[in-house]
């Protein structure tokens, strides 16, 4: 074992030492449940006097056969095997799958040897079986001992996990809680866990296809209740006060935080420059800053000097009618984010949860955004999440027309984006788009530090750029008097666009700024400012302490208002290859001071577009009980005729 930054390496000699113990566990062993019932398998009927295992054994040397164990006992080799209804011969799924597992074992078996040595556990074992364990260790001794369980158990999970998740394939199966979790020892609770996979393989498995995604919802659910137990467990500060990386399958243990597979997800989108995306200056600014803001992320130190320094978006809102351009926004984010991963050698994943990931089935909904958001979380990639149609997906509180699966993705985000153990690290971002976004629920869109107001093309100029832009080129029809895409050039249109925001654009709020304008004239001190905050908070009661903050992330993001050079972001070796803290001074040399302006402007850029949703909300509410008073009068009028 060696130690290298805050990682501790789990040395490949020390795993493969296990292998032998990894498979006899997967060979077979006898398990009476404690906890959970023995389930029906649910394999494919058979004709009399056909077996349920498979007689044929090989005798080619190396080929893996049957083994002799008692058929009542658990024996996951055979298991995964029968996976294919029968053939003789081991697939290589199968085989990938048996190795994945075996590895799991070991690297968990290897886990709690280091688990036990760190602790004195193993002294406390020896000195348990020479009987001379002393009365007042007995405690402490059982105590070790479950923790050890627990850390194997959710090693074996973990790295189980990590190993098979590129061979799951496209179907998803659901496994249920897992309830066999027993924690006296290591090795009991091994069994119990493979017990249990056992049973939810014969269960669960009626095709080789299903074999995977089997083991993987078996795994999810063990992780998260082994870490739920772990949470009130003592003794564990030696395994989740380090982390251990296992150098062969880039695999880290952190804690009882699962690990994900560093591997980008293959983008079929078509990429789209900065110039192609017209109008929508200031979303674009933001847009571009950002993607390379995600470029500054430290692996090393798994922290963005931008989240330390201020100015880092972590959660963002795009919203604007149907057709103004959100998905061109996306499509260009992810392209500039994917080509400077490509050329820093970085791993990028872009990920959407769109409506498809709401389920009928209770519980899966939030599963599903729960896996979504720790995917783009993993702290191994820089990460872009987006959530399309937000409206749709995540449900209001309290609205009796969400269904179930909506409250839970809503209570999922609501606890990844600003809840007690949300840690931003600066390694990616969310963007949630919509083109209703006064559909929200009010806590979840407070949660987007940033509004990106998707509106389009404005001006004549912007028309004939996305006129000349769609038209393509095959045509000969003259430009005329116009300079194409001039109108697009950020730093100009970007400084015109914060100018327009000197003065509200929302009736409602253009109201309030005058009046207290006239009450205290110019918004020039923070006392003044703090009055036109309240003065908002009086109009609007939503208008909370989440906005004001929001609004200062903003305004930090302001003082953070340069592009990080392409040079850097074309050669690495100038910025993004070089240390943490050389990068956060390179990057403070940029920061530009915080202006009365600033802070001027994004007040009313945020109070705008609440304004803009509370004013759509309560519209579409009044008009939602117009046609009920209508309908009401209707059938009143049909009664009376039906009665006269």
């Amino acid at each position: 074992m060696s130690q290298t930054s805050d990682q501790m390496e789990l040395r490949e000699e020390t795993i493969r030492a296990h292998y032998d113990a990894a498979a006899g566990l997967l060979q077979g062993f006898d398990h009476a449940p404690r906890v959970a019932r023995p389930r029906e398998a649910a394999a494919p009927e058979r004709s009399s006097g056909i077996g349920t295992r498979r007689a044929f054994r090989s005798t080619t040397p190396g080929l893996v056969t049957r083994r002799t164990t008692r058929p009542e006992g658990v024996q996951l080799l055979a298991r995964i095997e029968d996976s294919d209804g029968g053939d003789i011969l081991t697939t290589p799924l199968q085989a990938t799958t048996a190795h994945g597992l075996r590895r799991a074992l070991a690297i968990a078996l290897a886990m709690g040897d280091q688990f036990s040595e760190a602790t004195g556990l193993s002294d406390l074992k020896r000195a348990n079986l020479e009987g001379a364990l002393g009365a007042d260790r007995k405690t402490e001794f059982g105590e070790l001992l479950s923790a050890e369980a627990l850390v194997v158990l959710h090693c074996f999970a973990n790295a189980a996990a990590f190993l098979l998740s590129a061979h799951a394939g496209e179907e998803s199966v659901e496994v249920g809680d897992v309830e066999e979790v027993l924690t006296d020892n290591a090795q009991l609770a091994l069994h119990g866990a493979l017990w249990e996979l056992d049973q939810d393989l014969a269960a669960h498995v009626t095709a080789e296809a299903r074999l995977v995604p089997a083991v993987l919802a078996f795994c999810e659910q063990l992780m998260e209740k082994v870490a739920a137990r772990a949470g009130t467990a003592p003794r564990l500060g030696a395994f989740t006060g380090a982390a251990w990386k296992v150098e062969a399958d880039a695999l880290t243990l952190r804690g009882f935080a699962p690990a994900r597979a560093a591997r980008s997800t293959t983008l079929t989108m078509s990429f789209k420059k900065p110039n192609e995306v017209v109008g929508n200056h200031i979303a674009k600014s933001q847009a571009l800053r950002l993607s390379k803001m995600l470029m500054a992320y430290d692996f090393e130190r798994r922290l963005n000097p931008f989240a330390e320094l201020g100015g880092f978006i972590f959660t963002f809102m795009g919203d604007g009618a149907p057709g103004t351009g959100k998905t061109t926004l996306i499509q260009m984010m992810a392209g500039l984010i994917n080509e400077y991963c490509a050329n820093a050698g970085y791993t990028f994943r872009y990920q959407n949860f769109g409506i498809d990931n709401i389920d009928s089935y209770q519980g899966r909904s939030g599963q599903n955004a729960k896996a979504f958001v720790n995917s783009v979380l993993d702290p191994g990639v820089i990460g872009f999440g987006t959530i399309d149609d937000i409206d749709q997906i995540a449900g209001k509180r309290g609205d009796r027309q969400s269904s179930a699966g909506q409250q839970e993705v809503t209570a999922v985000f609501m606890e990844a984006f600003a809840g007690a153990n949300t840690v931003v690290r600066g390694n990616c971002t969310f963007g949630m788009f919509s083109n209703y976004p006064e559909n929200v629920d009010d806590a979840l869109r407070q949660r987007a530090g940033a509004r990106f107001l998707v509106d389009g093309p404005q001006t004549r100029e912007d028309y004939i750029d996305i006129l000349y832009l769609l038209m393509g080129r095959n045509h000969d029809i003259p430009v005329g008097d116009h300079e194409v895409f001039a109108a697009q050039e950020i730093t100009r249109a970007v400084a015109a666009s914060f100018d327009s925001h000197n003065r509200p654009r929302e009736e409602g709020l253009l109201r309030v700024f005058d009046r207290v304008r006239d009450q205290v004239g110019a918004l020039d001190t923070i006392a003044k400012l703090g009055t036109y905050l309240k003065a908002i908070q009086e109009a609007d009661p939503r208008f909370t302490g989440r906005a004001i903050k929001n609004i200062t992330d903003a305004v930090k993001v302001r003082a953070m208002d340069f592009e990080l050079p392409d040079e850097w972001m074309e050669k690495p070796d100038l910025f993004l290859f070089r240390d943490y803290d050389t990068k956060s001074a390179m990057i403070a040399e940029l920061r530009r001071p915080i202006t009365v302006e600033m802070v001027t402007q994004e007040i009313n850029r945020y109070a705008d577009s609440e304004f803009r949703y509370a004013d759509k909300s309560d519209e579409a509410a009044i008009a939602a009980m117009v046609r009920e008073f209508g309908r009401q009068d209707e059938a009143r009028r049909r009664y009376m005729e039906g009665k006269a």
